[in-house]
C-alpha cells in the first residue's frame, strides 16, 4: 500500500496531520503551567523578520530512503492524534538512573537524565544542565552546604518540563518539538569534563564526563540506536560540556558501531574567554577566582578529560581547553555556537557588577573591549549567534525564539545549519536566505532591541535600553560627540536599536 499511495497525497496528508497536531498541543497548553512570556518584540521591528512564515520542518529523507519507514511514522503519527479530544498528552521527561550504579554524582548518589520519547522520530536532542563549579575540597564542602541540588541527585524529581529548545510545543520550539528529548542534571561540578570516582582525599566523585558517556549507552537500548542525527546541547557550563564532550560522543558511537548516528553540538553560553579580570581578587571560590586560575586548579582536582587533539595542542597546559576559541579549532564534529557579546557569568567571574550602582569609565571601556574581544574569538565560527544583549543562557529560555541578529531569530539559524548539514552531505548547493554565521555589530550591552528584557537586581524595576546605559554612567553628549552626531539623534538609534 505504502508504495503505490501518490507523493502529493502523502504530503497533503502530514500537512494536515502536523496542523492538527499543533491544534491538539494548543488545547492542552493550559495543564503545563506555562512560564510567563516576555512580551514579543515592537511590530515595527517584528515585521523585518527573515522567518515569520516558518512552521514546523518536513523531514522528506524518509520518502527518500525507505518508503515503508515514512508510511509507518504517518501511521503512527495518526494514531497518536485521533481521537485529539480525548488524550491527555504527556509532555513531561521522566526520571532514569544510570544502569552503571558506579558512575555517580558528587557526594556517590547515583547519576540519571531525564526523558521524553518520541515515537518514530529519529532525532535526539541531550541537554547538559549548567551551574557552577568547585576546585577543592573546602570549596567543594562549602558549595555542598549551599548547593546541594547540583552536587547530589537526593532531591530530584521525578519529572520534568522542557521549555524552550526542549518544548514539544511547536510555537515554543519549531524546529526540534517533535525530538527524543533528555536532561541530564548537572551534580558533578567538574564543567562535565571529570573521570574520577569518590577518593578519601577529594572526598568527591567528578565524574560528568563519565555520566554523558554512560546516559548515551542507556539511550541505545531505547531507541537511540535507530537515530539519524544526535544533538548534544548545553548552557553555561553544559555549553563548556559539549565542546569538552562532542567529539567524545561521535567517538563512543562510532567505536560501538553506530556510524550512522550523526552528532553535532550547540554551545550556548560556554564560550568563556580567559582574560585578565577588571581587577584581582583572592582566589576563594569559582566567583571571585580569574577564569585560568580556577581550571588550572580544578582539573587537577576532578582528574578531568579534554578533547585528545586539544590536548596534544596544549600538553602539560590542558586547561586551555576549557576555553572555546583555544578548544574550537580541534573539533571534528559540527558544533554551533550561541553566546551573548556581553556575558552576565563572564562579567561576574571578571568582578565587574552591572546593577546596583552605576559603572564606572574604566568599567564602561573593559565591557565594551569585551565585546570587541569576543567578536574576534568568533569571527572563524562558522555557525553561530551572537546578539550584542547582557545576559546568560538563553535555548531553554521561553524568549528564545524572540530574541534577533539581524532578522533572523535563533530558532531559524539553528534549521538553517541543519540544512545546510544535510545539504553538505548530499552535494547539494546550501541554501539562499539561509544564514548561519550572526554577530551583532552594535558595540554596547542590550544595542539590539530583541534582547531579554533588563531588571535592576535590587529594585527589581525593568530598564529599556537608554534607562540601563545612562544607569551604567554612558555619556549620551561625550559618545555623541565622538561619532560626530547631534545626541538626540542618538539616542533615537539606541531607542530604535541602530
Amino acid at each position: 500500500m505504502a508504495r503505490v499511495l501518490p507523493f502529493k497525497l502523502v504530503l497533503l496528508l502530514l500537512v494536515l496531520m502536523q496542523s492538527a497536531g499543533a491544534h491538539c498541543a494548543r488545547r492542552f497548553r493550559g495543564g503545563r503551567n506555562p512560564q510567563p512570556r516576555r512580551p514579543p518584540p515592537p511590530p515595527t521591528y517584528r515585521a523585518e523578520r527573515g522567518d515569520t512564515t516558518e512552521s514546523f520542518p518536513l523531514d522528506f529523507t524518509a520518502v527518500e530512503e525507505n518508503m515503508d519507514n515514512f508510511m509507518t511514522q504517518v501511521k503512527n503519527l495518526a494514531q497518536s492524534l485521533y481521537p485529539c479530544s480525548a488524550q491527555k498528552l504527556d509532555y513531561d521527561m521522566k526520571l532514569n538512573f544510570l544502569e552503571n550504579t558506579s558512575v555517580t554524582c558528587n557526594d556517590g548518589s547515583p547519576a540519571g537524565y531525564y526523558l521524553k520519547e518520541s515515537r518514530g522520530s529519529r532525532r535526539w536532542l541531550i541537554f547538559l544542565e549548567g551551574g557552577w563549579y568547585c576546585f577543592n575540597k573546602e570549596n567543594c564542602d562549602s558549595r555542598y552546604e549551599t548547593m546541594r541540588r547540583l552536587m547530589s541527585s537526593s532531591k530530584w524529581t521525578q519529572t520534568k518540563t522542557g521549555t524552550g529548545i526542549l518544548s514539544p510545543l511547536p510555537e515554543e520550539n519549531p524546529h526540534w518539538w517533535n525530538a527524543n528529548m533528555v536532561f541530564i542534571p548537572y551534580c558533578s561540578s567538574d564543567v562535565w569534563s571529570g573521570a574520577t570516582a569518590k577518593t578519601e582525599q577529594s572526598g568527591y566523585a567528578f565524574m560528568g564526563s563519565l555520566i554523558i558517556q554512560e546516559v548515551v549507552k542507556d539511550l541505545l537500548n531505547k531507541g537511540l540506536d535507530n537515530a539519524k542525527v544526535l544533538l548534544l546541547a548545553g548552557s553555561s557550563a553544559g555549553g563548556t560540556g559539549v565542546l569538552l564532550n562532542v567529539d567524545r560522543v561521535a567517538e563512543l558511537l562510532e567505536g560501538l558501531g553506530y556510524t550512522g548516528i550523526h552528532v553535532r553540538g550547540l554551545s550556548d553560553s560556554g564560550w568563556f574567554l580567559d582574560n585578565k579580570q577588571y581587577h584581582c581578587t583572592d582566589c576563594v571560590d569559582a566567583v571571585s577566582c580569574a577564569p585560568t586560575e580556577t581550571i588550572k586548579r580544578g582539573i587537577k582536582y576532578w582528574g578531568g578529560v579534554v578533547p585528545e587533539r586539544c590536548r596534544q595542542t596544549h600538553e602539560g597546559e590542558e586547561w586551555n581547553c576549557f576555553f572555546g576559541y583555544r578548544v574550537f579549532p580541534s573539533i571534528k564534529s559540527p558544533v554551533f555556537v550561541v553566546q551573548w557579546l556581553f556575558d552576565e557569568a563572564q562579567l561576574t567571574v571578571d568582578n565587574i557588577q552591572l546593577t546596583g550602582q552605576p559603572v564606572q569609565e574604566g568599567q564602561w571601556r573593559y565591557i565594551q573591549n569585551l565585546g570587541i574581544e569576543l567578536r574576534n574569538t568568533l569571527k572563524d565560527v562558522p555557525a553561530m549567534f551572537a546578539p550584542a544583549c547582557l545576559s546568560h543562557e538563553v535555548i531553554t529560555r521561553n524568549y528564545w525564539i524572540d530574541v534577533q541578529v539581524k532578522g533572523t531569530s535563533l530558532p531559524r539559524a539553528l534549521h538553517c545549519w541543519d540544512r545546510s548539514l544535510h545539504d553538505n552531505r548530499n552535494n547539494k548547493a546550501p541554501p539562499k536566505g539561509c544564514p548561519v554565521h550572526l554577530i551583532d555589530s552594535c558595540p554596547w550591552p542590550h544595542c539590539n532591541p530583541t534582547c531579554p528584557t533588563i531588571r535592576d537586581q535590587f529594585t527589581g524595576q525593568e530598564m529599556n535600553v537608554i534607562q540601563f546605559l545612562m544607569h551604567m554612567g554612558f555619556d549620551v553628549q561625550k559618545m555623541a560627540q565622538q561619532q560626530g552626531m547631534d545626541p538626540s539623534k542618538l539616542l533615537g538609534m539606541l531607542s530604535s536599536g541602530s
